[in-house]
């Protein structure tokens, strides 16, 4: 605690001159970052939100951040290419993955693997993040694999290419959605059906880590810090997320 505050003091100190510290995260780890850089005691914090695999390329091609907050996955590939120090990377939150439904539907039974696999075949139409650019669309091309079902779901599956992907349920034009809970909460006209069963769950956990070349150390830490602060874990319950383990 004593150094948490030693970190804001020096943070408080400098002049504010416009300085801004540039923050480039995960799009899934929006609804807990944007209401605690609101509440940073520090310089500004400007955010950009990106999904996994366009974060990485932009990374690559050389925007410019102080700070990222990767999933734990994506961080060894940032420290293999020299964009963040190897073993700097917190812990900030974890999330799983669930069901969306539009507000008006009934719930569907997804307790367990079984009556997930039967839900998804009685869809119309189901919603889920690119593969290629989605942490959770991954997962779920990956759960199509294991209940044997990738032939039938293919025809109607829509790849989503970023944002909350689950908006089209909301709107009546798709069945269902499948996305990290944090993304489903927020969404306008649609409400969580409840996680995956147990044994096809998988866990994100956000990683926040300061760029090497970032000139604004003490000021990326401090916000680091203040993500990962007791008084944060209220804003992660209410955004879907729980504090790493």
């Amino acid at each position: 605690m004593r150094l948490l505050s030693f970190i804001l003091l020096a943070v408080l100190a400098v002049p504010a001159c416009g300085e801004e510290i540039r923050v480039l995260s995960g799009g899934a780890a929006r609804a807990f970052v944007e209401p605690l850089a609101a509440t940073f005691p520090g310089p500004a914090v400007k955010l950009e939100f990106q999904p996994m695999g366009k974060l990485v390329q932009s990374l690559a091609g050389g925007y410019r951040a102080d700070m990222v907050i990767v999933t734990s996955e994506v961080l060894p590939q940032l420290e293999r290419d020299g964009r963040v120090a190897a073993g700097s990377g917190r812990p900030v939150a974890r999330v799983g993955i669930g069901v969306a439904v539009n507000e008006n539907a009934p719930l569907p039974d997804i307790s367990t693997p079984e009556a997930f696999k039967r839900a998804l075949l009685a869809a119309r139409s189901v919603v889920y993040i690119d593969p290629k650019t989605g942490t959770s669309g991954k997962h779920v091309a990956e759960v199509f694999e294991r209940l044997g079902i990738v032939a039938e779901m293919r025809g109607k599956s829509t790849l989503g290419q970023g944002g909350y992907v689950t908006e089209p349920v909301g709107r009546g034009e798709i069945e269902l959605g499948i996305h990290q809970i944090s993304e489903i909460l927020p969404v306008k006209g649609v409400r969580l059906a409840g996680p995956l069963p147990p044994e096809l769950q998988k866990y994100t956990v956000y990683v926040a880590a300061p760029v090497l070349e970032s000139q604004k150390k003490p000021a990326v830490d401090a916000f680091i810090a203040h993500l990962s602060a007791p008084q944060a874990r209220a804003r992660l319950a209410a955004s879907g997320y729980s504090p790493p383990e």
